[in-house]
C-alpha cells in the first residue's frame, strides 16, 4: 500500500469489520459502531451518508481519546487538534443526531418478539 497516508487502491464499504479483530483498537471501534447504528435506529434505516458519519465518528472517539490518555501520561499534545477532533465530533453527532431512535421492526419480527 505504500506509505500510510496513502488511500488504499480500492475502497470497501465494510472496511471497519475487515478490520484485524484481534486488536483492540478494532473491537472497540467495531463494537462502538454497531452501537451507535442501534441508536440510530439499526443499521438497515441507515442512509448511506449516515453510516458513513457513524464510522467518522467512532474514529473521532479514537482520536480524541488517544490524545487524552497522552495528556494523562503526562505527555505533550496540541490542544489546538485536541479541541478541533471534539468540535469536529460534536459536529458530526449533531448531525446524525443525538437522540435515540428505535427501530422499525418487520410484522415477523415484532410476532417473534411477542412470542418469546
Amino acid at each position: 500500500m505504500g506509505t500510510k497516508h496513502e488511500l488504499p487502491p480500492r475502497y470497501s464499504p465494510d472496511w471497519i469489520e475487515s478490520l484485524d479483530q484481534r486488536t483492540s483498537l478494532a473491537r472497540a471501534v467495531r463494537g462502538r459502531l454497531h452501537d451507535l447504528e442501534n441508536d440510530l435506529g439499526g443499521r438497515d434505516s441507515l442512509s448511506y451518508q449516515r453510516r458513513s458519519l457513524a464510522k467518522r465518528i467512532v474514529f473521532m472517539e479514537a482520536l480524541i481519546e488517544r490524545q487524552e490518555a497522552a495528556i494523562a501520561r503526562g505527555e505533550d499534545v496540541d490542544e489546538g487538534k485536541l479541541t478541533q477532533a471534539t468540535n469536529t465530533l460534536v459536529g458530526l453527532l449533531k448531525t446524525v443526531g443525538l437522540e435515540r431512535r428505535t427501530r422499525e421492526l418487520t410484522p415477523a419480527e415484532y410476532l417473534k418478539g411477542k412470542a418469546s
